[in-house]
C-alpha cells in the first residue's frame, strides 16, 4: 500500500511527487507473492470477502496475475483503489485489459481452487484525484455473483470503528518486508486507527511526499512500527468491528513507526460512487 510516500499501495504508482507518495500494487510483472508487513498468513474460508485483481496479459502468470487487492461487498461488487486501474498501474488503459478479473477463495495464489471472475464494469469515485489520491475508490461489478455471504458490511459516515484508538486489521498479498520480498500467500496485520492529527503530522504535503486529507482519507498503523501494508497490497480491505472501514491507498515506507499506512475514508467516499449509480 505505500511506499516512499510514493506508492499508492499498487505497483509502485507514486501519484503526488513520485519521490514521495508510494501506491501499493504489486510489480508488473510480478515476479513474487506480496504479504502485509509484521502479519500472519489467513485462510479464505474465515475471511470470504478479500479477495485479489488479477490479469496475467499485464502482471504475468507467476502469481495468477494478481496486483492489487479488493473486497466484496455485495454479491456482484468489489471495491478496490482507484489507483489500481490506472494506465500508470496496468500500462494501457483499463477498457483494453481483456483479462481483468477478481479472484476469490484462493489464498494461495500459485495454487488451484477458488474462481476466477471476470469485471463486467468499472467504476471510478467522481471525486478521485490521481495527483492527491483524494477518493481513492473504485467499484468493479462482476461477472458472475458471489455467495451474500462472502460479502462484508461497510462502515457509513460517522461509524465508532473510526475512532481513534479502535483495533484494525489490514488484509493482502503485499511485500513482506518493505524490499521486495513476497509470500504466496494472503496475509493479515494488526493495526489501529490513527487520529487525524498524527496522519497530517505524517504526510503534511510537500515536495517530498503527499497531504493527507481527511475528508477522504484515514490512516492506521503502529505507534511502534512493524505492522502495515506494503506493495502490492493497494485496494485491500481495512477491517474493525466487523466492518469495512478502509482500502488501502497510499504511504511513506513500510511498517515505519513514524508513517502510518493511508486509507481511503470508505463511509465518505463510497456513499458518493452508490448516489451516482
Amino acid at each position: 500500500m505505500r511506499r516512499p510516500i510514493t506508492r499508492p499501495l499498487t505497483t509502485a504508482l507514486a501519484l503526488a511527487s513520485a519521490a514521495a507518495l508510494t501506491p501499493l500494487v504489486s510489480p508488473a510483472p510480478a515476479a513474487a507473492d506480496s504479504v502485509i508487513i509484521g502479519g500472519a498468513a489467513v485462510r479464505s474460508s474465515e475471511i470470504p470477502w478479500v479477495v485479489a485483481l488479477s490479469s496475467r496479459d499485464r502482471f504475468g502468470g507467476t502469481r495468477a496475475g494478481q496486483f492489487c487487492g479488493g473486497v466484496v461487498v455485495a454479491p456482484t461488487k468489489v471495491l478496490t483503489a482507484a489507483h489500481c486501474l490506472s494506465r500508470e498501474v496496468l500500462g494501457t488503459p483499463v477498457s483494453e485489459v481483456r483479462d481483468l478479473r477478481v479472484i476469490a477463495g484462493r489464498e494461495d495464489l500459485r495454487g488451484p481452487g477458488g474462481q476466477e471472475i471476470p469485471v463486467r464494469r468499472v467504476q471510478l469515485a467522481p471525486g478521485y484525484d490521481p495527483v492527491t489520491s483524494s477518493a481513492d475508490l473504485a467499484v468493479l461489478t462482476l461477472g458472475v455473483a458471489l455467495p451474500a455471504q462472502h460479502a462484508i458490511a461497510t462502515a457509513r459516515r460517522g461509524d465508532e470503528a473510526y475512532r481513534p484508538g479502535t483495533a484494525a486489521t489490514v488484509y493482502g498479498w503485499g511485500d513482506t518486508t518493505g524490499a521486495g520480498t513476497y509470500a504466496r500467500t494472503l496475509h493479515a496485520a494488526q493495526v489501529q486507527v490513527q487520529p487525524d492529527s498524527v496522519c497530517a503530522q505524517a504526510y503534511p504535503g510537500s515536495v517530498m511526499g503527499g497531504r493527507y486529507m481527511p475528508a477522504t482519507m484515514m490512516c492506521a498503523g503502529d505507534a511502534r512500527g512493524g505492522h502495515d501494508a506494503c506493495q502490492g497490497d493497494s485496494g485491500g480491505p481495512l477491517v474493525a468491528q466487523g466492518r469495512l472501514i478502509g482500502i488501502v491507498s497510499w504511504g511513506s515506507g513500510c511498517g515505519r513507526a513514524d508513517s502510518p499506512g493511508v486509507y481511503t475514508r470508505v463511509g465518505e467516499v463510497l456513499p458518493t460512487v452508490t448516489d451516482k449509480q
